[in-house]
Order: C-alpha cells, then structure tokens, then sequence
C-alpha cells in the first residue's frame, strides 16, 4: 500500500527526533505502510558545490548518502524529514543532504507526500519547520499535516515521550499520510496526476 522513507537528521541515533519518528513508525506499520528509517545526522555530508555534474551523470558528483538514498527516495510514496533544531535551524549537515539530494536527482517527485518534523527544547522550531518544507514545495510534493505544528519538545528522549500532545500530533501526522498516500495511489489509478507546465525559466533582471 506504499512506503514511506523516514530521515532522521538528528545527530543522535536514539534521541528526540528518534523518538518523534518512531511513534510515526508505529501508526505507518498499522496502516499497512512500508517504512524506512535512514541515519543522516550523523554522517559527514559536504555542502552543494553547484557544479551541476548531476545535470548529465544523473547523480552527484560527491559519492557518499545522497547517492545511496536517491533510488530509495524515486521508489518512496513519501518521505518524512525530522530535524533537530540548531540555533534556529535544522542541522547543517541535513540541510547539505537535502540540498544535493533534491537537485541532483532527476526524477519527478511529484505527488510524493511529504511531511517535516522538528523537535526543540524550546524555541526556534516554528523557522526549522519552514527551512524543511520549502524541498517539499518546490518539487510538486504535497505536504502532510496534523493537529498542531510538526514538532515535539524536549532535551531528552524522555522528555520527548513526556510531550503526550506532541507524540499525538506524530500519530496523526503518520495516519493522515497514510491516507494521502493511499488515495493519491487510487486517484492516480482513476484520473491521473494533474499535469505539469515546464520548460519556462525566468530570470529576474533590472528592466533596462
């Protein structure tokens, strides 16, 4: 019935961000989603060098996760992307990921679901939230929502597992995503996919 990718970009392989997916994890299996939990936080991953090689090899020119989650994500009905927030943002080292993974693949994302999550101690979460879904907006991907913002608070795994409305807001997160995978499969069946308008690229310049 679809599967979803799930990104954890928390440097920290069972913290608060882990704890938030998790409880996703738990509704997507219900749901009869297929799910995947990648590690990216952790990893040492290098900025865009905007050298656009991707555009005729068809991948990044930098070896490393992004290209191992690439096909991963053309398969995927979704994807899920938490963060932990740093300073106001998501980790840097997400941002990198996402940035070459969402330019350097080719492949139409359109109508893949998307959702963002963030979890925060306390503030900056509602910037991180924003950072996160722009990849999805760009790329013709709908984006999934719950009951409250995509967050969950806490400085500790435990402390996450106290946030009861925060790990509600997980558990609709995953079941609307869910829904949307699932009728978006049966619409796509029944009507297609609506089409979409490329080829014009405008520039912005100074009018003389």
């Amino acid at each position: 019935m679809g599967k979803v990718i799930l990104l954890n970009g928390s440097a920290h392989q069972h913290g608060c961000t882990a704890a938030a997916l998790d409880e996703m994890i738990k509704v997507f299996e219900m749901e009869g989603i297929a799910t995947e939990l990648i590690q990216v936080g952790n990893k040492s991953i290098r900025g865009c060098i905007g050298c656009n090689k991707c555009g005729t090899a068809g991948r990044c020119v930098f070896d490393d996760l992004v290209n191992e989650v690439a096909p991963k994500f053309e398969e995927a009905d979704g994807m899920v992307v938490g963060s932990p927030v740093y300073f106001a943002s998501p980790n840097g080292g997400l941002v990198s990921f996402l940035d070459r993974l969402f330019y350097s693949t080719q492949f139409p994302k359109h109508m893949k679901v998307g959702a963002a999550i963030v979890s925060c101690r306390r503030g900056g979460n509602s910037a991180s939230f924003d950072v996160l879904n722009k990849y999805f907006t760009i790329s013709s991907m709908p984006i999934a929502s719950s009951t409250y913002w995509n967050q969950v608070h806490g400085f500790t795994e435990e402390d996450v597992k106290k946030d009861l409305e925060g790990l509600q807001t997980m558990r609709n997160l995953a079941r609307n995503m869910s829904f949307m995978i699932k009728a978006f499969s049966d619409a796509r069946v029944k009507y297609g996919y609506p089409e979409l308008e490329r080829g014009t690229f405008t520039s912005f310049m100074d009018g003389k």
